[in-house]
Order: structure tokens, then sequence, then C-alpha cells
């Protein structure tokens, strides 16, 4: 009875051969099956991550449609909705009153003439029954986009455009969609 040497001995040169093919051809059998799985991951990774790069970034609140440019609201007395400077109302079909409100002659004239180049369906010119140190453009209902367009037009701040009411420097304009006042702050632009 001899002993036979531990396994490394007898592994290394007997075995060897036949245990590591074993080894190996276990090995070889799980090496492609793990490839494939890896592959696969990595297509599914790949799909994932170009579907979420070409999609359409979004922005602002989902349940907040955006505002449609012929939609009109009212806003408070002291509020400034946003204005655009296109209409959907052809120019022609807005009547518009302008008034002079400054000690200068001829301005009403003037920012009348300025108007009816653009198309609007402007009245003879008047004087309001106040001076005003800043004009302001004066819109009856339904008529804010058209209002904004003028003062757009004059050079006029958003803060201009206000609500037509009874408290308006001018008589006689109660028919008309869009009224202007001129102030002071015209002046320098007229000349």
């Amino acid at each position: 009875m001899t002993s036979e040497p531990p396994y490394s001995d007898a592994g290394g040169s007997e075995n060897g051969g036949s245990g590591g093919g074993s080894s190996n051809g276990g090995g070889g059998g799980i090496a492609p099956v793990r490839a494939f799985v890896v592959l696969v991951i990595f297509v599914v990774a790949a799909i994932a991550l170009v579907a979420v790069g070409t999609r359409p970034s979004v922005s602002g609140d989902a349940a907040t449609p955006p505002p449609a440019p012929t939609t009109t609201s009212t806003t408070a007395p002291g509020t400034h909705a946003p204005t655009t400077t296109t209409t959907t109302v052809p120019h022609s079909s807005v009547t518009v009153a302008v008034a002079n409100a400054t000690e200068t002659n001829g301005l009403a004239a003037h920012y009348a003439s300025v108007l009816t180049a653009q198309g609007w369906a402007v009245q003879s010119a008047t004087d309001a029954a106040t001076t005003e140190a800043t004009s302001s453009v004066y819109y009856a209902a339904g008529q804010q986009e058209a209002a904004a367009s003028i003062a757009t037009t004059l050079g006029l701040k958003p803060a201009a455009v206000v609500p037509l009411t009874t408290a308006i420097p001018v008589s006689g304009v109660s028919g008309d969609d869009v009224v202007v006042v001129i102030g002071n702050d015209l002046v320098p632009a007229a000349s």
C-alpha cells in the first residue's frame, strides 16, 4: 500500500488534463449563457437610453395647456395680462379713436395717421378733456389683443393697456373698440 501524493501533485500531472477539461467544459457551457444574458441586458439598456434620449422635452405643467393666440381674458383692475403683437381680427374691423391729452397741437392727428397706416379703422382725431402725463390705450370688451397691438405700435408698455370704463378722459367714444389717449410721454416721439 503506497500512499498517493497530495492532490496538487497528482492533479497537476495526470488529472490536470481531464480535471481541467471538465472544469473548462463546464465553464464553457455556462460562459455562452452568461454572455447571452449580458448581451440581452446590454441591448435592452441601449434601447431604453435611446428612447429616453429621443423623447421630446416637456416644460411647464402638463395639466395647463398653452395659451391660444385667439383667446382673450379679462383682468382685474391693477393687473395686466400678457400681451401679444398679433391679432386674429383684421385691423380694419377695429374702430380706434385717438385723443390728444397734451398741450402740444396735432398729436392726435399724427398718431391717428400712424395707426391708419397700420390698417386700423381710425376715427377723426379729437382732444381729451384733461391733460395726461402718460398715454393709455383703452379697450372695449373683447378688444384687448387689438389694444395691445396698438400699444406696441406706439412704443407703449403693456401697463398702458387698460379696460375701457366711464372714467376715460374723452367724451363721445362709447361705440369705439379702442381709445388711444396720447399723453406727454409720447410728445418727444412725435417730433
